[in-house]
């Protein structure tokens, strides 16, 4: 069973954070409160989050200039934030909060059923994304102890040796599509086959890699 995800509520009202928690408390997970944009960049030092929903409208450290600090972070640029605002905002404040690479945007009152789906989908990926790092890390000590060196170099290598399959992979499909009506059925499912299998080696070398 995946490791509950963190979720961060950022909201200076906290009637606001309660009910937020009360939407998202059927999700099972771990809902952290901040306060303000500055209380919410600190948790973001301590933790690691799946999504973070952002108030717009705060007193100091707005919710906009909260999602700049984020996104100029190398550990937490890459975390999801939805904005959360009333009513009346204008067409620029709508504009610097894409700009500052938000993933959406919900207007309150918000419907509770769409915003608890939208949660739900960045915690499924977050615990894709922790299975895909565990994957990698055991992969890296299998081939460890199976060729006695790291596994970098040898992933280097696969690496090449893929991109050199597939590079021929890719003559061998155009010359398919090219010469389709002198090309058996057979051949052509032949080719697609090997086309599967070389995307399935490709999934498996990146992730020797590990993620980015």
């Amino acid at each position: 069973m995946p490791q509950k995800a963190n979720i961060l509520l950022v909201d200076d009202r906290d009637e606001n954070l309660t009910a937020l928690e009360a939407i998202l408390t059927s999700l099972d997970q771990n809902l952290v409160r901040a306060n303000s944009g500055e209380q919410a960049l600190k948790a973001l030092l301590e933790e690691d989050f799946a999504v973070i929903l952002l108030d717009v409208v705060m007193p100091g450290m707005d919710g906009f200039e909260t999602a700049a600090h984020i996104k100029q972070r190398e550990k937490t640029k890459d975390v999801p934030i939805i904005f959360l605002t009333g009513t009346g905002i204008d067409r620029h404040k709508v504009f610097r909060g894409y700009a500052s690479r938000a993933i959406d945007y919900l207007t309150k009152p918000f419907d509770p059923w769409v915003l608890r789906s939208k949660v739900e989908v960045f915690v499924e990926l977050h615990h894709i994304k922790q299975q895909l790092r565990e994957q990698s890390r055991m992969l890296q000590r299998e081939l460890s102890a199976e060729t006695g060196e790291s596994a970098g170099p040898v992933a280097a290598r696969l690496h090449r040796r893929v991109a050199d399959v597939n590079a021929n992979l890719k003559l061998l499909r155009e010359l398919a599509v090219t010469d389709e009506r002198e090309t058996d059925d057979r051949t052509i499912e032949a080719v697609r086959d090997l086309d599967r299998s070389v995307a399935q080696l490709t999934t498996l070398v990146e992730a020797l890699h590990g993620p980015e």
